[in-house]
């Protein structure tokens, strides 16, 4: 099946590993190009480096006011245009509701919330018919995850804000999609299982809860994004899709 996404101009946040970079893969492979970020130098480059010609990497913090614009710049000054962006950002700290501090929260609300909100502003107005906006949320938008307080609450008001979007911007031919992982094999997930008294445990009990019996992987995760992302998914928007194996029981 061709997606229609050769030559496509995509920014894709927080992709120097995990999630972000499995998208980004599967986005050049399917012919698109790419502008990369994250917030270590080396990384970027690295990761970039590792995607080839088609990718170009900039070291940019998503909490930066002045991030946003700077992405776009770059998707158009060294691929000549810029048709949508996914939104990833890494996870603020685990931690229960006495272990989080005001500083944390607003450091959560900087980087996850306000930052993935002024990347989709921007990338709302420089968006013509056609255009897409994806953001990289979670299971915790439906399910809290335990010790990830912060996220638990920061993740839902983001899918709210993804559904006001895509009502907002549906008439001038826009799309907005939300990508709800669980439990993926990435550092981050595996970096989770590992607070608890026995990781190997803690994996084997949360994929009995898996009907697919298994963790996803990156790459799963990255095809389920580059559809999304792609022409193929033209009628796709204001949805909230699992990547999940199945976890998510509900309707």
């Amino acid at each position: 099946m061709d997606l229609g996404l050769k030559d496509r101009v995509y920014v894709v946040t927080g992709a120097t590993r995990g999630l972000g970079n499995a998208a980004a893969r599967e986005l050049v492979a399917d012919g698109a190009k790419v502008v990369i970020t994250g917030r270590d130098g080396q990384r970027v480059a690295d990761a970039a480096a590792e995607l080839g010609g088609d990718a170009v990497g900039v070291a940019v913090d998503n909490a930066d006011p002045d991030a946003a614009a700077r992405l776009i710049a770059t998707a158009r000054e060294r691929f000549g245009g810029f048709d949508g962006v996914l939104i990833s950002v890494g996870g603020p700290p685990p931690g229960f509701v006495a272990d989080t501090t005001d500083e944390q929260w607003r450091a959560g609300f900087e980087a996850v919330f306000l930052g993935a909100v002024r990347v989709a502003r921007a990338a709302a107005a420089e968006l013509s018919e056609g255009g897409v906006i994806g953001f990289v949320l979670s299971g915790s938008v439906h399910e809290p995850i335990p010790a990830l307080t912060i996220s638990n609450g920061l993740r839902p008001g983001l899918a709210g804000f993804a559904k006001s979007i895509a009502d907002e911007l549906g008439p001038r031919g826009i799309r907005v999609v939300g990508l709800l992982p669980s439990r993926i094999d990435t550092d981050r997930v595996r970096e989770l299982d590992g607070l608890s008294a026995d990781p190997a445990v803690t994996r084997a009990a949360n994929e009995a809860r898996i009907p697919l019996r298994r963790y996803g992987t990156p790459a799963e995760f990255g095809r389920v994004a580059a559809f999304v992302l792609s022409p193929a998914a033209s009628y796709l928007t204001g949805i909230m899709i699992p990547v999940d194996g199945g976890m998510r029981h509900g309707f």
